[in-house]
């Protein structure tokens, strides 16, 4: 009996206990719904989610040898939340445990301390909405100023990565990296390269305390971020270096507005060197003026003069209609076919002369090539020109790049359809002259030329441009020829001292072309130019050096040092033997 009632005494006590806690929940659930609704909404307002940008890294522009051109760099924005600014500051712990109130105004002061940022600057960006939950203060810091804003302990500021582009070699090869703005890749190969290099953006979200504090341990990925892919050209830094260095250097001596220097490799077209002056500095635009921001060698068309030369014969000694010994009357002037009073000559006064055509290439004769041009229809003519790569972009496909101008037998008139064979009336890019030498060294086989050898995306995945199709322009035996009259150029020309290289059999041609005023009248001012091929015999490299508007020399030996120097650079740095039979010794008379 005494043990039914203690078990009724704790059944009641449970019961009464349970009913407490009950009541106690109910309580409490009314506290929160009804008496602390209003401020306990308020604090849920302010403990929030905050979504940030995630940025994916820009892939990096690197050479043929893997040597990095342009790569990316963090930065951060230092950026507030003002919707959690106290209009009162804030406290802050101090090392020994006591608290220090700072206001906004000292906070800001601080941060401006710690960056060099203007304090008013970023008053005003905080202040100005003041319910925003983002506001930017300071873009793109380096660590070590980041490190200084984060050691303020701050409540309502954060960091936003931000990735900056760097060039560590500056000028190296400038004009076709490009570079990168605030809104974007803007010039180059960062522009054009863009859907290789670029990465996409994810994002992540975090939650903040009402003191506006990150949570621990609150973050969530909500999209990951892909890095971008990385470029190789086929630039070699070392000889672009070289090239560019020894071309300024000259430009600087001979007073030139402009040049360019390009070497191509013979067998597959690819760009190992193509130097600008000036040259930019990614790193500084204001390197260089605006014009010079770009590469010349593409987008600046200009008439070549003698340089086009083997170009026309080529095409003739192809269609069996010359050989390198052929007879050439040479008068002491041209007027077949031009309007009355208009004549061709040469850059001496001469009488009447018996060339070869080897002789012609040699002695750079405009009369020469004039009287050449009897033996081939215009249509022909034109077609030659046409399918060395003339009046239509390189394969490159170069930002800003120009197709030239050739005039076509439907438009041309009497004495332009024979100038353009010596390179006047005609405009031709850098790029396209040095893909005309790639195909007369290449046994008349014109191999698209290519900047471009890759994009390696994020995942390792390789893809490769497609660069076009190679065509035979010309035949062996032409190509062959061509090169043979070029050798006389760098054994008995004017400029043989300055070209030739001891050892070494060079295939050449100078050029020295009078440049258009804006009247359309040749003034005195000259474009100069040397391109050849080595070894001659079986060509590994073509070169071509232009220099435009020299002051102090105004025909080729202006641009013959840097053409000998490069040249010789490039058997260094690939190694090319001696050449180990003699030049032909080919009649330039007869």
């Amino acid at each position: 009996m005494l043990t039914f009632r203690v078990s009724r005494r704790r059944l009641a006590l449970t019961m009464f206990a349970v009913f407490a806690v009950l009541t106690l929940f109910v309580i409490r659930l009314v506290d929160i719904q009804l008496v602390q609704a209003v401020e306990l909404t308020k604090q849920a307002d302010v403990i929030q989610s905050r979504s940030v940008t995630t940025y994916a890294t820009r892939g990096s522009i690197v050479d043929s040898n893997g040597v990095v051109l342009a790569d990316s760099v963090d930065r951060f924005d230092i950026t507030a939340a003002p919707n959690l600014v106290a209009a009162d500051g804030f406290d802050r712990k101090n090392a020994d445990g006591t608290t220090t109130r700072v206001s906004v105004a000292d906070a800001i002061k601080e941060i401006a301390a710690a960056t060099g940022a203007d304090a008013q600057t970023m008053y005003t960006a905080l202040t100005k909405d003041p319910l925003s939950k983002w506001a930017l203060l300071v873009k793109a810091v380096k660590l070590a100023t980041f490190d200084k804003v984060t050691a303020l302990r701050i409540p309502w500021v954060y960091d936003q990565r931000d990735p900056a582009r760097t060039y560590p070699n500056g000028a190296v090869a400038g004009n076709l990296v490009g570079f990168v703005g605030t809104d974007g890749p803007l010039a180059g190969t960062e522009l054009k390269q863009n859907a290789c290099l670029a990465g996409t953006n994810g994002s992540s979200s975090f939650q903040t305390s009402a003191d506006g504090v990150r949570l621990p341990g609150s973050t969530v990925v909500t999209k990951a971020a892909t890095d971008g892919g990385t470029v190789t050209l086929t630039i070699d830094s070392n000889l672009q270096w070289y090239a560019q260095q020894v071309l300024a250097q000259q430009a600087q001596a001979t007073g030139s507005a402009w040049g360019t220097a390009m070497v191509v490799r013979v067998n597959d077209g690819h760009i190992m060197a193509d130097a600008d002056y000036p040259s930019i500095d990614p790193n500084n635009l204001n390197s260089v003026p605006a014009d010079s921001s770009g590469a010349r060698s593409f987008s600046s068309p200009y008439e070549p003069g003698s340089i086009m030369k083997p170009a026309t014969v080529a095409g003739m000694v192809d269609k069996g209609l010359v050989t390198a010994t052929s007879h050439v009357d040479v008068p002491p002037r041209f007027t077949d076919g031009l309007p009355p009073g208009v004549f061709i000559t040469d850059a001496e006064v001469h009488g009447d002369l018996h060339m070869t055509v080897a002789g012609v290439i040699m002695n750079s004769s405009n009369i020469g090539i004039a009287e050449l041009t009897k033996l081939e229809s215009e249509k022909d003519r034109y077609a030659n020109l046409r399918a060395f790569g003339f009046g239509s972009q390189t394969t490159v496909d170069f930002l800003g790049e120009s197709h030239g101008y050739v005039a076509s037998p439907a438009k041309v008139d009497p004495v332009t359809t024979v100038t353009q064979q010596f390179g006047q009336g005609i405009t031709v890019t850098s790029a396209q002259i040095a893909s005309m030498y790639q195909t007369i060294g290449n046994d008349g086989k014109k191999v698209p030329l290519t900047l471009v050898q890759s994009c390696t995306a994020a995942n390792g995945s390789v893809s490769y441009p497609n660069a076009g199709a190679t065509t035979q322009v010309v035949s062996p035996f032409a190509a062959q020829q061509v090169r043979q009259m070029m050798e006389t150029v760098t054994t008995q020309g004017y400029a043989h001292s300055l070209i030739s290289i001891p050892g070494y059999r060079i295939a050449a041609k100078t050029g020295t072309a009078q440049v258009a005023d804006a009247n359309g009248k040749y003034g005195n001012d000259y474009i100069v130019s040397v391109a050849g091929l080595i070894p001659a015999d079986k060509p590994q490299y073509a070169v071509i050096v232009t220099l435009a508007k020299p002051a102090t020399i105004k025909n080729a030996a202006a641009a013959a040092p840097v053409y000998s120097t490069i040249m010789r650079q490039v058997i260094k740095t690939y190694r090319i033997p001696p050449s180990t039979t003699p030049p032909a010794n080919t009649p330039v008379a007869w």
